[in-house]
């Protein structure tokens, strides 16, 4: 499916997405995240694996952490399309305002890395090379990304993530397929793909936390195909905190909507995510998620 270019158009500020029809009284559209972006790029350094993968790195003890510390690594996988921004891709995957200095106190530090996908666009605008082509062995790759980081910080390190939105959270599901063990947490976000249930068995016991977030009005992963044939099966495994609301909210309370000449703004949770999953008045997404997902990372890093 063609993307748009989302740096050469401009977003249409006035959109009334088709979802608008199931809002209730009092409810309100809101098109911009309240949060402040790109401006800890300068947080990150930029890497390049064996293969060739750029790879960028924030590393807490070089911005100020305890160097005898012990910190979670969280690496995020970006959406379709995103690695063609380059260095953007820092905000667009979710991780940049983890890097913040309010985001690392609440974590207590954490090292985040962002893998860029081998993505070129062709004149058609299809994108070629994401986290599905079967051309890389991608699980391969990131997983010795993470590798790299670990040994390369070994005395710094400790439990490992893995999150990502859309097409990265398909890749957040074959990651733990294909490395269960190696990660202690993930967050698969707005996802068209969930494992088998015998892989959801495997993952059950294996003792990784999950929190899997969707919202119901997503536009482009259709909750009512890809999660609630599987919601109740999601809903029993162990160590699972399912995120499913309503609406995907930006942090002034409004429904959140993006339009470049596509409806997306329900299935850009990753935009929740980088508000940490709170609102500007201070209060959760989830009363089962008080301190956001800085404090569901740092509650699993503690334990």
């Amino acid at each position: 499916m063609p993307l748009p270019e989302f740096n050469k158009i401009q977003q249409n500020k006035n959109a009334v997405p088709n979802w608008a029809k199931h809002m209730k009284d009092g409810e309100f559209i809101s098109y911009e995240v309240t949060y402040k972006t790109k401006i800890y790029f300068d947080f990150f350094d930029e890497y390049t694996s064996p293969e060739g993968m750029t790879y960028y790195v924030c590393d807490p003890v070089k911005h100020g952490a305890d160097p005898d510390g012990k910190y979670p690594v969280l690496m995020w996988l970006h959406g379709m399309s995103n690695a063609t921004d380059g260095i953007k891709c820092i905000m667009c995957c979710g991780a940049e305002q983890y890097a913040s200095p309010k985001y690392q106190l609440e974590m207590g530090g954490a090292f985040l890395i962002v893998p860029l996908a081998f993505e070129k666009r062709l004149e058609d605008g299809c994108i070629v090379g994401s986290w599905g082509d079967e051309n890389y062995d991608y699980s391969t790759m990131l997983k010795g990304i993470c590798d790299t980081v670990c040994e390369n910080h070994n005395k710094n390190i400790g439990k490992k993530f893995i999150m990502g939105a859309s097409a990265g959270g398909f890749m957040t599901w074959k990651m733990l397929e294909d490395h269960g063990n190696y990660f202690d947490g993930a967050i698969p976000i707005a996802s068209r793909y969930v494992p088998d249930d015998e892989t959801l068995d495997r993952l059950s016991e294996s003792g990784v936390h999950l929190l899997i977030a969707h919202g119901r009005h997503d536009e482009m992963a259709v909750f009512d195909e890809c999660i609630a044939p599987r919601e109740e099966k999601l809903q029993s495994l162990k160590n699972c905190l399912c995120f499913f609301p309503e609406w995907v909210y930006n942090g002034d309370g409004g429904i959140a909507s993006i339009d470049y000449g596509m409806e997306m703004g329900q299935h850009c949770m990753i935009n929740w995510i980088q508000h940490n999953l709170m609102f500007d008045n201070g209060k959760s997404a989830d009363e089962r998620l008080p301190k956001g997902v800085t404090g569901w990372v740092k509650d699993i890093s503690q334990k």
